[in-house]
């Protein structure tokens, strides 16, 4: 075996250059995991923010639909849903002959800040009679709106339970 020659560098990096990068990955990586905290964050009130709309604009149809005749009054009834999953079982129309149903949602959708032990999707939002006044929205005979449960505050500051 011939010798090395005694200029011949050695490949390989030194424990200083080492700790160098992990520091830097250590500091990218400080910088990173809030910044994905906040886009999860964001993404889940975007989603909210979709589920509210899709519930209050299929609530408003339901109220349009009693309001027309389609749905079946009794004296003393708001017109708005008895409860939230009749949305989506739908509700015989007065109007047609046949008594075909009529369908406001597909499906229910689920608050995102729900915890996933909720068994259903309407367990997941909490309810505001029409007899409830704005200021202390509690269930009744019917549903009027929905808010979240959730407990947390939405990043423009604003507790999630009164958007």
């Amino acid at each position: 075996m011939p010798a090395r020659a005694p200029d011949a560098a050695q490949r390989g990096f030194t424990f200083i250059e080492l700790m160098i990068t992990l520091a830097i990955m250590a500091t990218l990586a400080a910088v990173a995991v809030p910044m994905v905290q906040v886009a999860v964050q964001r993404e889940r009130e975007h989603q909210l923010r979709a589920a509210l709309l899709e519930i209050r604009e299929a609530i408003d149809a339901y109220k349009r639909a009693a309001d027309n005749g389609s749905i079946k009054l009794n004296i003393g009834d708001s017109g708005f849903p008895k409860k939230l999953e009749e949305l989506v079982e739908g509700v015989p129309d007065q109007r047609s002959p046949r008594k075909q149903n009529i369908y406001f949602l597909r499906r229910l959708p689920r608050d995102p800040f729900a915890p996933a032990s909720a068994a259903s999707a309407a367990a997941t939002w909490n309810r505001r009679a029409y007899s409830a006044p704005p200021d202390n929205p509690t269930e009744g005979e019917d549903v009027f709106d929905v808010h979240s449960r959730s407990d947390k505050v939405g990043l423009n500051g604003i507790p999630l339970k009164t958007w």
